[in-house]
């Protein structure tokens, strides 16, 4: 089996195979140490799963009336039930997009559009990279950015 230890500034990874298996540092931000390790890998695109515990979050929410996100943020140490998403390209750089929920003391949930949070204890990921980049476009009419096949096919 095909096993590599890698580390960077905010994480620490194994790489599998073709996926990854990413710990981020206690006390790091979540979009700063993936993003950096996205880089630092040059992933173009794939799917990302996680658990953990954060501090603090920042959370959004689309709202189609107004083609707007709402932020809020909510500072209070809870469990990572689940982050899932994916990595793909907008303006040539990786753009990753996640979804959070968020179990709380009083074991209610909350749930969102990840901005970001920061890690109080564990983060553990899994990446499952594609071999391909996968592009995104603004789509004026809905207001976000949506995958554009026929720009991925454009590309090497």
């Amino acid at each position: 089996m095909n096993e590599r230890i890698l580390e960077g500034e905010f994480w620490t990874a194994k790489k599998v195979e073709n996926n990854y298996i990413v710990s981020i540092k206690d006390k790091s931000s979540i979009l700063q140490a993936l993003n950096d390790f996205v880089l630092n890998q040059n992933i173009k695109s794939g799917q990302i799963t996680g658990i953990g515990a954060v501090s603090e979050a920042t959370l959004r929410f689309f709202d189609f009336s107004t083609k707007d996100y709402v932020d809020k943020k909510f500072d209070e140490q809870m469990e990572v039930t689940n982050i899932s998403g994916n990595v793909s390209v907008l303006d040539e750089k990786p753009l990753l997009h996640l979804h959070i929920t968020l179990g709380r003391q009083d074991y209610s949930a909350i749930a969102g559009h990840l901005q970001d949070a920061k890690i109080r204890g564990a983060g553990e990921f899994f990446f499952y990279p594609l071999e391909t980049a996968i592009y995104k476009t603004k789509n004026e009419e809905v207001g976000i950015n949506l995958y554009n096949f026929e720009k991925s096919n454009e590309k090497p």
